[in-house]
């Protein structure tokens, strides 16, 4: 994630949010829980408001939380009730540590170049027969929208992404489009994928 984007999260976490913690999205997290057995260890990568890190304590499991805006950590760790890890993507060093990453809406502001190796490093994160969740908004666009740098990605970027032997090979459990779960943004469509190392 470049400068600019995180600037605007540290600018902008308050208002983020009280716009984003209460969005439901509790139908992606139950696909996605149903990769996982009870009490499973999950990362929430990412983390923005710590919405979803609180749900998945609430349900019984073992969460953890990142996000790269040290104001968003802030925050999260108040709503979530837990400390809240600062770092970029690129800085996660874990081996063999979750059961399950949660990267909702998170990734999308790397630069398509940077994926590839921050794919490897969720990889060697997850336990063996763990499982991924990621999230993008759905098209071909790369570059800057509204202040923020945003990759976007089609079914076609993700098989060829997740396939390209940059790190092994994921495999793709699931990939569905979805409509933008905030009111009055349902036309904007989602790319979303539960995956699993080979």
């Amino acid at each position: 994630m470049d400068n600019k984007t995180l600037e605007y999260y540290n600018k902008t976490a308050r208002s983020y949010s009280a716009d984003t913690f209460s969005v439901d999205v509790s139908g992606l997290r139950e696909r996605f829980l149903k990769y996982l057995a009870p009490g499973a260890r999950i990362l929430d990568f990412g983390c923005g408001s710590g919405r979803d890190a609180k749900a998945f304590l609430e349900a019984g499991y073992r969460a953890d939380a990142a996000d790269g805006s040290p104001e968003l950590c802030r925050i999260a760790s108040e709503n979530a009730g837990i400390p809240v890890k600062c770092m970029r993507f690129r800085e996660l060093d874990a081996a063999a540590e979750y059961d399950g990453i949660w990267a909702c809406a998170s990734l999308l502001h790397l630069p398509k170049g940077e994926l590839p190796d921050v794919f490897r490093r969720m990889a060697a994160a997850l336990k063996p027969g763990g499982c991924l969740y990621v999230s993008f908004k759905y098209g071909n666009f790369e570059g800057e929208r509204n202040g923020r740098h945003f990759t976007d990605m089609t079914e076609e970027d993700l098989k060829e992404l997740t396939g390209s032997g940059h790190f092994g090979e994921w495999m793709i459990e699931e990939m569905w489009i979805t409509g933008d779960a905030r009111p009055g943004r349902a036309a904007e469509k989602w790319l979303n994928a539960i995956l699993k190392m080979k």
